[in-house]
Order: structure tokens, then C-alpha cells, then sequence
């Protein structure tokens, strides 16, 4: 449908649409993840050693560390039973064994729904999400949605389209199952 979970001070969950709605493209052959030339270098020099699902629940719980935040308590139990159930995953980057950075989202049929992200040192979550662009492409994802632009993500060449594209492309990747191998 389009919308997605935000939680409320009161501890509620509330449903927003984006509209325009803010994308990774990833789906057509010409797509591809802009990385700069200085995150190419620090993925180079493996800096990160990078996880999968391997601490979800502190992904989350760094991800919620901050002044304002939509990830209340009822939003963490409902992704940590969206991860046990296998359908929400974690892309950590390590440094000297310390988590470093991370992102968690939704992956389903063929989208992967973007939730958010965290770092503790530099660049720490950007090499999360060059590594799970590639996983995506990899398992031919249709979908990458990150809701609402962010100049994090336009740095990495996110577009924002409208409404009835977005629903368009999420139709597609509903008719696609696909998985989330790493």
C-alpha cells in the first residue's frame, strides 16, 4: 500500500506515506550505487569487517540513540519478530571488534524496505549500504525503498519519484519472491 510505521512519543505506532517517495535504483540495467572515490578507498583498505544478521537487536537499539527518534519500544518489538521470522535484516560493519555502524530493513518478495542506520565511527554505515546494494543486485531485488530523501542517501545517487510510480514499482516487486543471500 505504501506506507509505513513511524513510532509516536506516547509509544503508539503511526502510518506515513512519502510522497514523493525516495528510492535506491536498482532494478534496470543501468542502475548502480554512486560511491566516492574516498569510500572506494575505504572499502579497499577493509577498515570494516562486515556482518549480516549477526546483532540485529543492537543495530536497532543504536539506530534508536538519538534526541528524536521514531523507533519506540513497540517499533523494536515488532522488527526484532520481523527479524526472528527471518524477514528483517542487519548489515553491521565491525572495527577491532566493536560494532561500528549498521543499518536494518525489511527484506520482502522482491523490495527491500530501508529502515535506518547508524555509525559510530566514519563511514561506518556508508560501507553498510554499498554492501547491501550489492547484495540486492545480486538477488535481483526490484525495489529498494528508503522513503524519504536524506543527503546521505542522494550522495549515493537516491532518487525521489512520484506516487504512482512508486506504487507501480511496488506492485512489481510484489510478484517476485526474492531471497536474501549473502
Amino acid at each position: 500500500m505504501g506506507i509505513f510505521p513511524m513510532g509516536e512519543e506516547d509509544g503508539s505506532i503511526a502510518w506515513f506515506e512519502a510522497s514523493p517517495r525516495a528510492i535506491m535504483p536498482i532494478s534496470s540495467p543501468e542502475a548502480d550505487i554512486n560511491v566516492s572515490r574516498s569510500l572506494k578507498q575505504v572499502i579497499k583498505k577493509n577498515i570494516f569487517e562486515i556482518r549480516i544478521d549477526t546483532a540485529f537487536e543492537q543495530v536497532l537499539n543504536f539506530c534508536a540513540e538519538r534526541e528524536s527518534t521514531w523507533i519506540n519500544d513497540m517499533i523494536k518489538s515488532a522488527y526484532t519478530d520481523l527479524y526472528e521470522n527471518g524477514y528483517a535484516h542487519s548489515v553491521e560493519a565491525w572495527h577491532n571488534g566493536e560494532l561500528a555502524g549498521g543499518l536494518y530493513g525489511v527484506a520482502y518478495r522482491g523490495a527491500f524496505f530501508g529502515e535506518s542506520m547508524f555509525r559510530k565511527v566514519n563511514n561506518a554505515s556508508k560501507v553498510c549500504v554499498v554492501e547491501l546494494y550489492r547484495i540486492l543486485q545480486q538477488n535481483k531485488y526490484i525495489l529498494f525503498d528508503i522513503q524519504m530523501m536524506t543527503s546521505h542517501f542522494e550522495q549515493f545517487g537516491a532518487v525521489e519519484i512520484s506516487k504512482r510510480k512508486y506504487l507501480d514499482l511496488l506492485e512489481r516487486a510484489m510478484e517476485k519472491k526474492c531471497g536474501f543471500e549473502y
